[in-house]
């Protein structure tokens, strides 16, 4: 095959099926990514995602496969950061990995957590996903536990899946209100940073 006709294949692409090809491994990457790297706006990627879905032709399949992946990627991330943890905690020296996880839950967050975690077992895994800043917390709370990592994984699974379908569900009211793509993802990702920020604000605005 010459260059001028792979060139004309490659035209021949239809663009929604390139940017699926593209988006949905981006997306697993990026969201497995972001529950290692606190700093990648996860929820924010799932319902852009969500939105650009929306819009396609492909819908609803196109949905379901945002979900699937994003739930699948998100699953992927905390069984690798709870195994890197599991490393830290069965160390002697323990590890970086377990005291950057101890950097980001405050003293008062995990002991809760630790309550928490003995009040209800592994179904406060679902609650802390979708809790802005609440899924480091309980994750330590279950590896100073020593909870095994299959246990972990059967408490993480339904967290995951319910986080996915919150996220993208606001994809689609983004997404559903707006012709414009672009309009539903500053929607989405508005309403994201608000749920991230509210526990925070919260915190600084009630009376102590």
């Amino acid at each position: 095959m010459t260059w001028r006709e792979l060139a004309a294949v490659v035209g021949q692409t239809p663009p929604e099926t390139t940017r699926q090809a593209v988006g949905y491994p981006a997306l697993f990457l990026l969201v497995a990514l972001g529950a290692l790297v606190p700093v990648i706006p996860t929820g924010a990627l799932v319902s852009t995602a969500a939105v650009v879905a929306f819009h396609q032709q492909s819908l609803p399949f196109g949905l379901l496969l945002v979900f699937a992946v994003a739930a699948v990627a998100a699953f992927t991330g905390d069984l690798t950061l709870y195994w890197l943890g599991q490393r830290g905690v069965r160390s002697r020296n323990g590890s970086r990995r377990l005291e950057a996880l101890r950097g980001r839950a405050t003293p008062e967050r995990l002991a809760q957590a630790q309550r928490k975690l003995d009040e209800h077992g592994v179904l406060v895994l679902v609650v802390s996903r979708l809790v802005p800043a609440g899924r480091i917390p309980v994750m330590l709370a279950c590896l100073l536990a020593r909870l095994p990592l299959r246990r972990f994984a059967r408490g993480d699974a339904p967290a995951c899946l319910a986080w996915a379908a919150t996220y993208g569900l606001i994809g689609i009211l983004g997404g559903s209100l707006f012709s414009e793509p672009w309009k539903g993802v500053a929607l989405a990702v508005a309403l994201t940073l608000l749920i991230s920020a509210a526990p925070a604000l919260w915190r600084r605005l009630r009376p102590r």
